[in-house]
């Protein structure tokens, strides 16, 4: 549990034993790549003995393949920049012309003479004209292609280059982007001077963190990513430790009740409440730890608060404290194994000491909202209490109050790992690409979150899933991949016009596909 292997409440763990380690460590079926490790793979594709101008022949032939799927023949514009994303261009623009209807031209950032290695061999095996490139090559054009620079840009863009990105982006036209649209850090998502806005956007082998994080990802449109013939082995040898989250990830290990099991042995969620007028958080949270198959559930109130959640709730049991040692007879009873802290707690003295109660006990501890920002300022006196099995979960602004306010260029994955890495806590920092980090070094980045989501109360529902599956012996990491997906799930399955009250309603839903 948080600070001991086995505490005495174990029996909540019952049939849900995990392995410390887990298959998120070892599956790459949703691993992320950084543009360095991208580099890599191509390196040892290479060093295996697949040529740089076959990896070049098959990503401009697929992207080729996946325009000709989707559109009829258009005029056709490709971008091309002095790089190997460029002779990817050249390749491309080279599979639509063989088609024959298709009408293709081919602009280029520089000249023929100045391009090197594979990229200048696919210039020279392009039978056409190669127009400068400049805003007015996108006249008359329907379908541009972007293959300037790709993933791999280091600096901002500029001059020719962006008046010309933004007359594509303002053309009435399809827009594709080879490898990452043009003007998006592969690393980061975040925008370099300008960037390309796709509708489609073709990658090889591994999708890259700048595909997943925003900016980047609205900038990308649909992202297919096609295989180009480097080996999976090279990932064994890159060890990306980012990855998409994705039910493979987690779902051998996501707890499941067997037909022996009972309600002691699926676990005890205890949920703190704040005081009369502060309480609905709790409750949100409360029953989505229900939903998601904790055994029991407490919500614990101060006492004036104790009516306001009884009357609203039947199968959550309630409980009250009057003072700091109530609360602590609260945590040790009934075999509890998992608490949430924070939701409508309010930012208080109160509030700081019973999150710190909390920690030092066996419990599994999600702290959250004010719970957090009781800490503002104060964050080592928080990080020095935080044992083994602890999650976090701030949006933009209590992270800030609690970590500082990071470097915008650091990039989101950046941030939230040295986070963790600082605070000894699972991060879950909240947004519409939601950033996970374990302070072992393993990161997921969500991305099925439907904008509807944003709206009061879901966070809630959000702290209650995770200490729902905390209850049953998920461990804190991947307690919160699972939870930060179902959240998500259940969002698209309501849609527009969802409120947080609706969502654990509809958690039932999303755990029977996910057993399918």
């Amino acid at each position: 549990m948080t600070k001991n292997s086995e505490s005495k409440s174990s029996p909540g763990r019952g049939a849900y034993k995990v392995n410390e380690r887990n298959s998120l460590s070892r599956n790459f079926s949703a691993v992320l790549l950084t543009v360095d490790q991208m580099y890599a793979a191509d390196a040892a594709a290479i060093d295996s003995g697949i040529s740089g101008i076959a990896l070049m022949e098959a990503a401009g032939s697929a992207v080729a393949r996946a325009i000709i799927r989707r559109w009829a023949p258009r005029p056709t514009i490709v971008l091309c920049g002095p790089g190997n994303n460029g002779g990817d261009g050249f390749v491309l623009a080279r599979h639509l012309q063989k088609v024959g209807v298709w009408d293709t031209q081919v602009a280029l950032l520089g000249s023929v003479d100045h391009l090197k290695g594979d990229a200048r061999s696919m210039a020279i095996d392009w039978d056409g004209e190669i127009l400068p490139l400049s805003p007015a090559v996108i006249k008359d054009r329907s379908l541009i292609v972007d293959a300037l620079f790709g993933s791999g840009l280091s600096r901002n863009i500029e001059g020719m280059v962006h008046s010309t990105i933004e007359a594509s982006n303002c053309a009435p036209a399809v827009r594709v982007a080879v490898d990452i649209p043009s003007g998006i850090n592969g690393d980061t998502g975040l925008e370099q001077g300008t960037h390309f806005e796709a509708d489609l956007t073709v990658t090889f082998f591994r999708k890259k963190l700048g595909h997943v994080l925003y900016p980047g990802r609205s900038a990308c449109g649909d992202i297919k990513t096609v295989d180009i013939g480097i080996p999976e082995s090279v990932l064994t040898q890159i060890a990306p430790e980012v990855s998409e989250n994705d039910p493979v990830l987690w779902r051998d290990l996501f707890p499941s009740p067997t037909a022996s099991d009972h309600k002691y042995r699926r676990g005890h969620s205890l949920v703190l409440s704040g005081t009369i007028g502060s309480t609905g958080a709790a409750r949100l949270a409360a029953l989505a730890a229900l939903r998601v198959g904790s055994g029991l559930v407490t919500v614990a109130s101060p006492i004036e608060a104790l009516q306001a959640n009884a009357s609203h709730l039947t199968t959550v049991m309630t409980e009250s404290f009057e003072n700091e040692n109530e609360f602590e007879e609260i945590l040790h009873s009934r075999n509890r194994n998992a608490v949430l802290l924070g939701p409508g707690n309010g930012v208080t003295d109160g509030t700081r000491a019973r999150v710190l109660t909390a920690l030092r006990s066996d419990l599994a501890c999600v702290v959250d909202a004010d719970g957090l920002t009781a800490f503002a300022e104060r964050g080592a006196e928080l990080f020095s209490s935080i044992g083994a099995n602890c999650v976090m979960t701030p949006h933009d602004g209590e992270f800030n109050k609690l970590f500082g306010k990071p470097s915008t260029a650091q990039g989101k994955v950046s941030i939230v790992r040295d986070a963790a890495n600082k605070c000894g806590a699972v991060v879950l920092l909240k947004g519409a690409d939601t950033v996970i980090a374990s302070p072992d070094g393993r990161i997921v980045i969500n991305s099925n979150a439907p904008p509807d989501l944003a709206t009061a109360g879901t966070g809630d529902v959000l702290s209650g899933l995770i200490i729902g599956l905390l209850a049953q012996g998920m461990e804190s990491f991947e307690a919160s991949c699972a939870a930060c997906w179902i959240h998500g799930e259940a969002g698209t399955l309501l849609g527009p016009g969802l409120i947080a009250e609706n969502l654990p309603d509809v958690i039932p839903r999303v755990l029977q596909n996910l057993r399918r």
